[in-house]
């Protein structure tokens, strides 16, 4: 500082040194136009290689999840096995002799269908005698229901199919 090469400024305590400017050669307009022009190439430059860097790092994120060739190997036999046993399964049940006739399923339905229908009509019927006794009962309908003994379908969770 004392030779004049850098500069001291004092804020305080504090001292701060810098290098002198008025030392430095003047650049004229046409080196700080060529100046900006490397600039902006450079930072065209960087932003295309930085584009690219970007690209490659997807690309190798993509690589770094698929499947190695011994891994696909592997899950290929794996998916050959559950084919095979699928197939064999598919073919025992072909070849079982106990299938149901249509005649039958239907028939077993229809009467599903009628047991249904009898269930819901005997419901109904045992709920409205039920409620006309409870009308001049002075105590509640769960307290009735255990003096009487009588169990619902709802104490077991036992619901009516519904229909198909």
């Amino acid at each position: 500082a004392q030779q004049g090469r850098i500069r001291e400024k004092a804020y305080g305590k504090q001292k701060i040194y810098f290098a002198d400017q008025e030392q430095l050669p003047a650049a004229s307009d046409a080196e700080l136009r060529s100046l900006d022009e490397q600039i902006a190439a450079l930072s065209a430059n960087v932003q295309a290689l930085q584009q690219s860097c970007r690209q490659m790092e997807a690309e190798l994120k993509d690589l770094n999840s698929s499947m190695t060739t011994l891994e696909m190997a592997k899950e290929l036999e794996e998916l050959r096995k559950d084919c095979r046993s699928y197939t064999e399964k598919l073919e025992r049940m072909k070849s079982a002799t106990n299938h149901v006739s249509p005649e039958e399923k239907e028939k077993v339905c229809s009467e599903q269908q009628l047991y249904c229908k009898e269930w819901r009509r005997r419901k109904r019927m045992a709920t409205e005698l039920l409620d006309a006794i409870l009308e001049g009962y002075p105590k509640s309908k769960k307290q009735f229901f255990e003096e009487v003994g009588i169990e619902t379908d709802e104490d077991h969770d036992v619901r009516l199919p519904t229909a198909p």
